[in-house]
């Protein structure tokens, strides 16, 4: 599904860049992205079948150095160039782009490579959601407008980060012209969202995350505005604009515009995550439900069913699940994911499951280990700290011989996953890294369903906390004095004599393999504060 260089310009927002030349054929589809070196342009021709339908952005040079770069992909013939500079540096380029009946796209200086790229993708690979989830968005924020209207005694507009009109109160003939044209083309003039910018406005609300007041200019028609930028986190996901409908804002306008623009933000990742996350979902669900659906979603997918696979679980520390932006990050998170996947294994299927993003890697090569699955793992967690802010746990599943055998692996993640996210002391893991934490909290977890409690150990634990946290600290320390001491910060002496009180107080003999496993069954109740005393 291709596209023209206006409707990717339309996505970007007002002052990023200009359409300083039309390709040769006015509604020419641009089907494809390219993004070129400018130092490194020999290969453009041959080496990119279809360059006749792409968009070529220059990278590595701007302005008048541009000039020979622009020249060489020019002479590709590609439906448009985009380049970097200022208005008065685009003469040449631009006779050059005529010449070859080229487009060419001048974008800004400070305007950010990747995300020109990122919104030209999305239009070019008709990456709008759902057309489901797109009308329920729809339906919500309406609604949303309409009680926000109400409320204020005004008229409002929410739009996008790339200003498009998402939803709008109900029409009314106290609206200016700006407003109504507005509405009527889905998108606010590009001229008055220039005049915003120069004024300071979206500065102003990207700076303070509060309310910001435009006077009215009656000279152009235009009554006073209210508005305040949409966030997530530190992502700003659109706008919310007011106009004043006769009588003026009331006192409780920064109230309801704060209250609107957060259930904006709630609304918007949603949105967002089902269609960047959900949609695999049943895929995943499907291919971990047992060997018979597997098999015919394997088959659906076009992957092998009978080749070694592995499945991996991500997951975020408890705190940054509980972020503020913890929504929108768990869909950036699975976007991450899933590049990396890509990059290890081309047919590699990335969703969610149970809260985690999933990420499933079909036909391994017969000699791929866990090590490896451990480094992509390893890159996994480091990247999301590095570009999300976020810790993330990778649990490795075990190599099974085939994807209809995935289904056996699951609990065995989950558990990795589990043991990470008590604190097992490393980010990455598969189960041979963990399995006694997890064997012993499985055993804890049995123990927990007993009526049956050791008394006078279950006294000490509750009653007395230097004693219990000394015997944690000692098991903890597979039973070594002297580490535990260490740990501690207390002479090795008072280890030993509390140990020793503590085995004559319960007449335990934390020696004995069985007494120990007694000890830690009830330690491992009692970090968990699941331990009761006083026969309760």
């Amino acid at each position: 599904m291709g596209s023209t260089i206006k409707s990717i310009l339309a996505d970007l927002p007002p002052g990023w860049a200009q359409l300083r030349l039309d390709a040769a054929e006015a509604d020419r589809d641009i089907a494809r992205v390219l993004v070129v070196e400018a130092a490194d342009l020999a290969g453009v021709p041959g080496a990119h079948p279809g360059v006749g339908s792409a968009l070529v952005c220059l990278v590595g040079a701007r302005g008048r150095a541009a000039v020979p770069a622009i020249e060489r992909a020019a002479l590709a013939g590609p439906a448009a160039v985009a380049v970097k500079g200022e208005g008065d540096q685009a003469a040449e380029a631009e006779d050059i782009c005529r010449a070859h009946g080229v487009g060419l796209l001048l974008v800004a200086p400070e305007a950010p490579w990747d995300r020109i790229v990122s919104a030209a993708a999305r239009r070019i690979n008709g990456a709008e959601p759902q057309a489901a989830a797109m009308a329920l968005l729809e339906e919500d924020l309406f609604a949303l407008a309409q009680t926000t209207a109400r409320i204020t005694s005004s008229h409002v507009v929410i739009e996008d980060a790339a200003n498009r009109v998402l939803a709008y109160s109900t029409l009314s003939n106290n609206i200016d012209e700006l407003r109504k044209a507005s509405i009527l083309t889905r998108r606010g003039p590009r001229e008055y969202e220039l005049m915003l910018k120069d004024l300071g406005a979206y500065r102003e609300m990207h700076r303070t995350r509060g309310v910001v007041r435009v006077p009215a200019r009656p000279e152009q028609g235009l009554r006073e505005r209210a508005a305040i930028a949409i966030f997530a986190g530190e992502r700003i996901m659109g706008y919310i604009w007011l106009q004043e409908t006769g009588a003026g804002f009331g006192e409780n306008v920064a109230y309801a515009l704060t209250g609107a623009a957060r259930r904006a933000a709630s609304e918007l990742i949603r949105y967002r995550n089902q269609q960047s996350v959900t949609m695999h979902a049943d895929r995943i669900d499907r291919l971990l439900a047992g060997p018979a659906q597997a098999l015919a979603c394997a088959k659906t997918l076009g992957v092998a069913h009978d080749a070694p696979s592995c499945l991996l679980l991500v997951g975020v520390s408890p705190a940054d699940a509980m972020a503020e932006d913890a929504e929108l990050v768990h869909g950036q998170l699975a976007d991450l994911v899933a590049l990396h996947a890509a990059a290890f294994k081309g047919s590699a299927i990335v969703g969610q499951h149970g809260g985690r993003t999933a990420a499933v890697l079909p036909a391994l090569a017969a000699r791929t280990d866990t090590a490896a699955l451990r480094s992509l793992g390893s890159l996994v967690a480091a990247d999301a700290k590095r570009h999300l802010g976020v810790t993330a746990f990778v649990a490795v599943g075990r190599i099974v011989p085939s994807l209809t055998a995935l289904h056996a692996s699951l609990a065995e993640a989950e558990a990795v996953m589990d043991s990470l996210l008590r604190g097992a002391g490393a980010q990455v893991a598969a189960i041979d890294d963990v399995e006694t934490d997890v064997l012993l909290h499985e055993a804890v977890s049995a123990f927990a369903t007993s009526g049956f409690r050791h008394r006078a150990l279950t006294d000490l634990l509750t009653g007395d906390p230097e004693l219990a946290g000394t015997l944690s600290g000692y098991f903890g320390a597979s039973a070594d004095v002297a580490a535990c001491a260490r740990a501690m910060g207390v002479h090795r002496n008072t280890v030993y004599y509390r140990v020793a009180k503590a085995e004559r107080l319960t007449r335990l003999d934390f020696g004995n393999p069985a007494h120990a496993a007694i000890a830690q069954l009830h330690l491992g109740l009692w970090s968990r504060g699941a331990l009761r005393g006083g026969g309760s």
